[in-house]
């Protein structure tokens, strides 16, 4: 591992860089967002190894990262990475997090899966979750998570859905969105019609829809459709769907939130079918 610059200013410029990334112009300028922590730093090691355009540790840590990178042996940062050694306060000046725990890492965005016609979908897999209008970042990113755990294969953002890479989001995923192969469409009606003739079963997840545990067997290829936390699913986008279900209600509660509902669900198209 190349030595670690020291920087010892807040207002370094490559400080000031990193910090910029907490904000949505921020990372569409630079193609870029900050992981903070050892748990999304390791996965971004693991995983996006070469992605990884700056590290910043905090000055008395400098063997954390070395330990990190002996952590995942298959990992080898790109000779254009750029390692620092700082102070706690250059630290926390561009972290979003209050108790910053000693490293940083600026990573590439990833390339999304173009979906503007069928050749992009199977970048996706075969089980796909499509989040519309899903604002909360921390319900973006536990769905996320979720999809991960469950073993979905990709994951569909459409309208005003929170940025998977924004800070919140992020550390909801738990580095699940570096395993999560993800797409953004302008149009979920014209998503939802590009994946039916692709053959998939498109199922809406709404209010009013048919019970979802008496459903029959589903394909091999299923899109979860989840809607806005208040609002739901547009009418477009819900009228796209193949199928309508709606989770029972047997207790006093209206509707559940919308990452329960989306974990609930996904698991159970996994594991019946």
């Amino acid at each position: 591992m190349k030595p670690l610059q020291v920087i010892t200013s807040a207002k370094n410029p490559r400080v000031l860089a990193a910090k910029a990334l907490a904000s949505a112009r921020g990372r569409a300028e630079q193609q870029a967002f900050l992981c903070e922590g050892e748990h999304l730093v390791t996965e971004a090691l693991a995983m996006r190894p070469q992605a990884i355009q700056a590290v910043f540790v905090a000055q008395g840590k400098e063997s954390l990262l070395e330990r990190l990178l002996a952590g995942a042996p298959d990992a080898s940062l790109p000779p254009s990475a750029a390692l620092y050694a700082v102070p706690e306060h250059v630290l926390s000046a561009l972290s979003q997090v209050k108790a910053p725990q000693g490293i940083a890492a600026v990573v590439a965005l990833p390339a999304l899966a173009n979906l503007e016609s069928t050749e992009g979908l199977p970048a996706l897999g075969e089980h796909m979750v499509f989040l519309e209008n899903v604002q909360d970042p921390g319900n973006v990113g536990t769905i996320l998570r979720t999809a991960d755990a469950a073993g979905f294969t990709g994951c569909i953002l459409a309208g005003e859905s929170a940025d998977p890479f924004s800070p919140k989001a992020l550390r909801a995923t738990m580095g699940s969105v570096f395993r999560l192969p993800l797409a953004r469409v302008s149009s979920g009606a014209a998503a939802a019609q590009l994946l039916k003739s692709a053959g998939f079963r498109v199922i809406a997840a709404v209010l009013d829809g048919l019970p979802f545990y008496e459903r029959g067997p589903l394909p091999p290829k299923v899109c979860l459709l989840i809607g806005n936390e208040g609002a739901g699913l547009s009418k477009a986008l819900s009228s796209a769907a193949t199928h309508r279900y709606a989770l029972p209600m047997r207790g006093g509660a209206e509707s559940l939130n919308a990452a329960v509902a989306a974990a609930i669900m996904m698991y159970d198209i996994v594991n019946r079918g």
